[in-house]
């Protein structure tokens, strides 16, 4: 039988045998098979069973100008064509690359003009690592190595990627993570860490935890702080307005590096161009990726700021790092095509404007449902956090995977979207209409509706 013909249960037959999926529970997965999705247009993925889904979640927060643009298809298939690959070693260069280099740094803060590319966020948040402490060996102070991450944080899942993320799950997948250069403070997650505080004082409350570890690993031991604007996989968890102006005060006070993590939160996701700008933060090393192709391929970028560049290219002799598709020629192209897209057609403008107010407005009526303990957003990125008693912000028990639970009557319904933890994630795509909004919202209101029927609460 020909591939096109098969049915779904042949796909899942096949996709049992031969295809590991990741952050999943293989042994559930072979119980109950994968959804097989064959095609996406605008905000929507189609499946083998002809079913309509609305990807509440932008892939993984990446399909920032949604499925089936042909325009990247067109620049990609044009690239391929003239260059389909070119190396980056060895004295070489291309013009992609250089143009997407030049067109990400006239976009950024003006200390921020040298760009290294990878593929992936991880790989991107290991150059950030690798570059910190090639920076201190090169200063005079190799004894500066330690990175402090933040709990619930996400960065990635390879061996430092993983170290570097709060999330102890994945410490089990491979063994020996976090590695002992990191370590972690709380988070400015005010509904756990500072309920009922003035927003204000917990962000400079939530800051002072960066200084305390600081002064105890002692701060000529202290490399960089490592951390997202906002924090997705973490649940939504959005900062106060006095949380980074503290941050960036103390690791300027004890010179420590700050990285900012902005793979998710770049173009778009917080209704400006960048997360640092909807904060005001000025990084050392800034990591970008998912969203600057919109997911059609895949590229990240580590942008590295002057004081860094600086000394790496007149003292660092020999770049010993890099990867075979670093600044691969149409994974660039695609992604000056999707800035392109994403500029002419006002779309992060029109997210911060028009699509994050009426995004906020509809998460905030979740705080009346009774299975909501709190509602977070920033931009189009927005957390339902679901707890067991509303009074005493008591979660459920993880064996009950309310979450999980909870997402499945929403694909059930035709929505993705995503339990992190107990916390029910949206990320839409910045192309979502307002009418869109509304079903989303809809089918969220029900799916929560039969979990708490499910789960025996009270509406």
């Amino acid at each position: 039988m020909a591939y096109r013909e098969m049915d779904t249960q042949g796909w899942q037959v096949l996709d049992r045998a031969h295809y590991l999926h990741p952050f999943t529970d293989h042994a559930g997965l072979r119980q109950g098979g994968a959804r097989v999705a064959v095609r996406g247009e605008g905000i929507y993925v189609w499946d083998t069973e002809g079913t309509r889904i609305i990807d509440g979640l932008s892939g993984l927060g990446n399909v920032n100008i949604g499925y089936g643009r042909r325009e990247l298809v067109q620049v990609a298939a044009e690239q391929m064509l003239e260059l389909s690959y070119c190396q980056s070693f060895f004295k070489t260069t291309h013009r992609s690359a250089v143009l997407l280099a030049e067109k990400l740094t006239s976009m950024l803060p003006d200390s921020l003009n040298h760009v290294f590319f990878q593929s992936s966020g991880s790989e991107a948040n290991e150059t950030a690592i690798r570059l910190t402490r090639h920076y201190w060996d090169l200063a005079g102070q190799p004894q500066k190595r330690m990175i402090i991450g933040r709990e619930l944080a996400y960065h990635g899942s390879t061996h430092m990627a993983a170290s570097l993320s709060g999330i102890p799950p994945m410490y089990g997948a491979g063994g020996d993570i976090p590695m002992p250069s990191v370590t972690h403070i709380k988070t400015a997650y005010q509904y756990r860490n500072g309920f009922g505080m003035d927003p204000a004082e917990f962000g400079v409350l939530a800051a002072s935890w960066l200084e305390d570890k600081i002064l105890e690993l002692g701060p000529d031991n202290v490399a960089a702080f490592i951390s997202e604007p906002a924090q997705s996989a973490g649940g939504a968890l959005c900062p106060p307005e006095t949380y980074w102006p503290e941050i960036q005060r103390i690791c300027k006070k004890y010179d420590v590096l700050l990285i900012l993590d902005e793979v998710v939160m770049g173009f778009g996701r917080t209704g400006h161009w960048f997360g640092h700008r909807r904060y005001g933060i000025e990084p050392d090393i800034l990591q970008l990726g998912k969203a600057i192709t919109s997911g059609y391929l895949p590229l990240s970028a580590t942008v590295i700021s002057d004081r860094i560049a600086d000394l790496l290219i007149d003292k660092g002799g020999e770049w010993a790092h890099g990867y075979t598709y670093s600044g691969h020629p149409t994974c660039c192209a695609v992604a000056l095509e999707n800035i392109r897209i994403l500029d002419e057609e006002k779309l992060v403008e029109n997210a911060g404007a028009t699509l994050a107010p009426y995004f906020k407005t509809k998460l905030d009526a979740f705080i009346e449902h009774p299975l909501i303990g709190d509602v977070r957003s920033v931009g189009l990125m927005g957390g339902l956090e679901i707890v067991q008693n509303k009074a005493t912000r008591e979660a459920f028990p993880y064996e009950a995977h309310i979450g999980d639970f909870c997402a499945a009557e929403g694909l059930k319904r035709g929505l993705a979207f995503r339990a992190n933890g107990d916390t029910m994630s949206l990320m839409p795509p910045l192309v979502t209409t307002i009418e869109q909004f509304d079903t989303i919202f809809d089918i969220a209101r029900e799916a929560l509706d039969a979990t708490a029927k499910h789960f025996g609460v009270a509406a």
